[in-house]
């Protein structure tokens, strides 16, 4: 790596192992972790071979061969979490939502801004081969003007009443874990929405099975969305335009496959994602990387100003369907 950063990691759950092991295999400096007990920062340090283990999150931000952060903790915590890396002076790569809610990531991003520090949103997606090949499909108008997006996010989740993904507490339910990536896929493709009709179903606990939405756009475009924790979908795409389309296969939000078509919907180009090691997340490092070795503050792929818009999506969905978390 050039200019490499020295990540530290904040908090051990799931999606910090899958992160730091991508980066571990592609080669990226992985300096130190913090957890909230000392045996479970030295057990994730072991299995990735980290040299600094933290047995708090203060301890880890103040770690001065520390450079980045990387906040992996649940949703509430994303916001206050964040606040503590960058009020240290790091660099934070902030897991999918960036907050809770507009408010926070408006907070959180004002001070990123004052302290002349990168925040940036994981939305690992943004960042992957196939999507970098989409974006210049379309930009070489090969669908023409495009007019709509349909995409699902659904997978069969625990009904345990005491997991993550259905407490209200954490901010469980589709709309934040899972319904976030078709949403940020449609700003991607068309900004804010102007309209939104949204509808939902509900669990016993109160966080949200399923989220459908539809979103009209300023310039006549229809994202069409649905996310789901209770029943899994076929987790594909499809951008619609007046000269073609784009089929992304399942899993359409990881690296995968598409065809584009013509307007007599014959295949013009199959892409298929190169081999790579790991998952995949570790794209959207390399762009925190870059970002920072060019001293700049937010990336063309996802601007800050736009996770905040997202947000702010998210927020209005949530008032059409009646989603209250614990910390708003």
């Amino acid at each position: 790596m050039t200019d490499a950063l020295r990540w530290g990691i904040l908090a051990t759950g799931g999606i910090a192992h899958q992160f730091a092991g991508d980066l571990v295999k592609n080669g990226f400096t992985v300096q130190a972790v913090g957890s909230r007990s000392q045996a479970s920062a030295d057990a994730f340090a072991a299995e990735f071979g980290i040299p600094n283990a933290h047995p708090s999150y203060e301890a880890l931000v103040a770690d001065p061969e520390v450079d980045i952060i990387y906040v992996s903790t649940p949703h509430p915590f994303h916001a206050a979490n964040a606040t503590l890396a960058l009020e240290a002076g790091k660099h934070v790569l902030v897991e999918k939502p960036i907050t809770l809610n507009a408010a926070e990531a408006r907070a959180v991003v004002a001070l990123a801004e004052s302290k002349k520090l990168l925040v940036l949103e994981a939305m690992w997606t943004r960042f992957l081969p196939h999507m970098a090949r989409i974006r210049e499909i379309l930009a070489a108008g090969t669908l023409g003007d495009v007019h709509s997006l349909i995409a699902d996010h659904t997978q069969d989740l625990p009904d345990d009443p005491n997991h993550r993904i259905n407490s209200l507490a954490l901010g469980g339910g589709a709309l934040l874990d899972l319904g976030i990536y078709p949403v940020s896929f449609a700003s991607a493709l068309f900004g804010p929405p102007e309209t939104i009709l949204a509808s939902a179903t509900f669990k016993d606990t109160g966080v949200d099975a399923q989220v459908a939405t539809i979103f009209r756009y300023p310039g006549g475009q229809i994202a069409s969305l649905l996310s789901a924790s209770d029943t899994k979908g076929p987790n594909t795409a499809s951008i619609l335009g007046t000269e073609g389309r784009i089929d992304i296969d399942e899993v359409w939000y990881s690296t995968t496959s598409f065809r584009v078509y013509n307007a007599a919907n014959e295949v013009v180009e199959s892409y298929e994602t190169p081999s790579i090691v790991g998952r995949g997340m570790h794209f959207q490092a390399a762009e925190a990387e870059r970002l920072v070795a060019a001293g700049q503050l937010t990336s063309d792929l996802l601007t800050a100003t736009e996770s905040v818009q997202i947000m702010e999506t998210l927020d209005a969905i949530r008032a059409q369907i009646g989603l209250v978390y614990l910390g708003d």
